[in-house]
């Protein structure tokens, strides 16, 4: 194990060893300085002024100095700084021979340029000449340099041409005064020239400005790119027609405008002449590319050719977009940093005779239609497509995936969004409750517009209560952005948060509350037991007015008895009429009678007092039945105490509630008395098969053969 560590801080140290060596070490000499003294068009400045350049940027802080001293004297003069250029004024030096030197200095040592010996005489550098093209040969340029302002000789120039879409300069060196004829020039070819003279033995000057000449006009050449522009909805139908300018050589000459003629389902054809002199809003352009500003929405072609002085180009078709076929979900991958783009894809495994070619395209969320777009057309076999340009840091890009067939239908494969560099998301703008159970619930939320994301999201993470966190992926099949939470506490609140997560990091959360509902068996368990309960309650609350009506105030209906007994039969009545003409009679006081008790009944023979016929009768019968009360106490002086007593009203009047007729009524005059005893005795005198019995005795006294019948 020690071996192992002892060759690994070996192989760092042998890695890092040039590089400590490198920045611990006295800086590296600089290049010698080039001085020169800079003129204008009317006369030289003094002083003279020196460059140079540092091989490598220094790694630790260095300060520059630049020395000089007449090539005669030993006096020596410095200026010193940090930049890489300085100014020898025209009061340190005389004309003649001049030495300088730049010397580098850091805090581990210093170091020295070669010495470069300049006669002030020779370093005098004109002014670039001025280029004007010849009124006569559009391939020629003249240009104005005098050097007799100067006071000095005329000398020689140098010319530099190129294609315009070349990067190689061709230089032809001296011996051109005032003028330069380009030689052979290819037709609808435009190119460039640059022109630099010296006086006399003085330095040249720096190469002039520009100078563009154009090839020979004729008809534009080749078709235009078209495409269109969708926003941020590469599917839409809803879009604006956008094409790519012609090259020089492609244009041959100055584009004048562009026809473009659009072709509606309904028939209707618009054919739209805009030039780009005045285009009146019709025409947005830049220097790569031009867009139509009105919209696409249900044209089914759409034609555009762009013309010069000699001729418009051929007509370039759009490719329409096939109607229910946008997404094929084809994988792609692409790469993006703040200076390019690249895409790439596999190609289908069966491959089809109809694919024309591949169109990849970017589009720069919220921008203007037009602005932030870009699209590159590959062919078929191809599977890379690059783009140059600059990418905004943490600003969404969607990138799409098209094919084109021969017969111009456009198919949208796949969309991604890409970034030159991410960073952490916003917090999401909706997060709400849509559907609230006992034990569920189902949440939605909404992130951020694409415009203000900065950052892909890889994920949501969702946590309940603190306790529990959720990780919700943001692929393609969670667009509907919901979330079912289960196995939660009826009647029980929650507290859920949520934030998304970019490779940057999470962002903010968002927090909402909510309580579950009850559970619906439980609140109809509690329902049914408090109607039980109170079933019950009534049902007692019957029972006991049923079983003690007559120890209840008098406020209890007598409905609940089918039986109504004749007050005038009872003993409590006698002490119950001290209630009736009580005012206080409406309070429910019960009535303390002792418990009756039961005695046997004596079977005893009446005496023959009735007329002979009469006693006929009752010799057939054993004996007739008097109830004798455990007390002693005559029924008959009850009946008379109650005769004596008054009766309410409501114990006379027939009563409608039950809906039957009271049993009896009471008798308060001694009339209604004498005309019972009458009927009393009339019972005796009636005939054997008829018993003698008052109403009170026939429903609540058993009969004489009732009574031998059971004995």
């Amino acid at each position: 194990m020690a071996t192992f560590q002892t060759g690994w801080l070996l192989s760092i140290l042998l890695i890092n060893l040039p590089t400590c060596f490198a920045v611990a070490g006295p800086p590296a000499p600089p290049p010698a300085p080039e001085c020169y003294i800079p003129c204008d068009e009317k006369d030289c400045r003094k002083d003279i002024h020196c460059t140079w350049n540092a091989r490598l940027e220094p790694q630790i802080p260095t300060n520059y100095s630049l020395h000089w001293k007449a090539a005669d004297s030993k006096d020596q003069h410095v200026i010193s700084g940090t930049g890489f250029s300085g100014y020898i004024q025209r009061v340190h030096f005389n004309h003649g021979d001049l030495c300088v030197w730049v010397q580098a200095k850091n805090q581990h040592g210093s170091a020295k340029s070669q010495e470069v010996v300049y006669n002030t005489a020779n370093i005098i550098k004109p002014p670039s000449p001025e280029v004007t093209p010849n009124p006569h040969d559009q391939f020629e340029i003249d240009w104005k340099f005098n050097c007799d302002q100067l006071l000095l000789s005329m000398g020689h120039c140098d010319v530099r041409h190129r294609a315009e879409a070349d990067h190689i300069w061709q230089e032809e060196e001296g011996g051109f005064y005032g003028s330069y004829t380009l030689n052979n020039p290819k037709n609808c070819t435009a190119y460039e020239l640059q022109v630099r003279c010296a006086c006399g033995t003085t330095l040249r000057s720096d190469w002039s400005p520009i100078h563009r000449i154009q090839g020979t006009e004729k008809t534009p050449d080749g078709e235009l790119d078209v495409w269109r522009d969708c926003g941020t909805s590469p599917a839409s139908s809803d879009c604006v027609l956008t094409w790519k300018n012609l090259s020089t050589v492609q244009a041959c000459g100055h584009i004048l405008g562009y026809e473009v003629k659009l072709s509606y389902k309904n028939g209707t054809v618009v054919l739209v002449n805009v030039s780009t002199a005045e285009s009146k809003g019709q025409l947005l352009c830049d220097a790569r590319q031009c867009h139509f500003p009105s919209s696409l929405k249900d044209a089914s072609s759409v034609s555009i050719s762009a013309y010069n002085a000699h001729g418009a180009t051929v007509p370039s078709y759009l490719a329409m977009p096939v109607s229910g076929k946008e997404k094929n979900e084809q994988a792609f991958r692409l790469k993006m940093t703040e200076e390019n783009l690249t895409v790439s894809w596999n190609l289908p495994s069966q491959s089809s005779d109809n694919l024309k070619e591949y169109v990849v395209q970017y589009k720069q969320a919220a921008s203007l239609p037009g602005r932030g777009f870009d699209w590159v057309k590959v062919n078929k076999s191809q599977t890379t497509a690059f783009f140059e340009g600059r990418f905004e840091h943490y600003t969404p890009y969607q990138v799409s995936l098209f094919t084109v067939s021969h017969s111009r239908e456009v198919l949208h494969l796949s969309t991604v969004t890409g970034y030159s560099l991410e960073g952490t998301p916003p917090k999401v703008t909706l997060f709400n409750t849509i559907s609230l159970a006992a034990t569920n619930v189902t949440l939605l939320w909404e992130p951020a517009p694409l415009s203000q994301q900065r950052g892909v999201i890889l994920y949501y993470q969702i946590g309940v209560d603190k306790q529990k966190v959720l990780k919700v992926s943001a692929s393609p099949q969670h667009e509907n952005k919901t979330i079912q939470l289960t196995h939660l506490s009826p009647g029980q609140e929650y507290e859920v948060w949520i934030k998304a997560v970019t490779a940057a990091g999470p962002g903010g959360n968002v927090t909402i509350r909510f309580k579950t509902k009850d559970d619906e068996d439980s609140v109809y368990f509690r329902v049914l037991v408090v109607i039980c309960v109170l079933v019950i309650c009534v049902l007692i609350v019957l029972v006991s007015a049923c079983l003690g009506k007559c120890k209840v105030c008098p406020l209890v209906p007598p409905c609940f008895s089918n039986k109504v007994p004749d007050p005038r039969n009872s003993c409590i009545f006698r002490e119950m009429k001290h209630q009736i003409n009580d005012p206080m009679a409406w309070i429910c006081i019960p009535i303390h009678e002792p418990h009756p008790k039961i005695s046997l009944l004596e079977v005893v023979q009446v005496e023959t007092w009735a007329s002979k016929s009469s006693q006929q009768k009752a010799s057939d019968v054993d004996g007739l039945f008097r109830p004798v009360v455990g007390d002693r106490s005559s029924h008959m002086d009850c009946q008379d105490d109650q005769r004596e007593d008054a009766v309410t009203e409501e114990c006379h009047r027939t009563d409608f509630r039950c809906g039957r007729e009271a049993y009896s009524k009471m008798v308060d005059s001694d009339e209604e008395r004498d005309r019972e005893e009458e009927d009393r005795e009339d019972c005796w005198s009636s005939s054997e098969d008829e018993q003698c019995t008052s109403g009170y005795e026939k429903h609540f006294m058993p009969t004489a053969s009732e009574i031998l019948e059971v004995s």
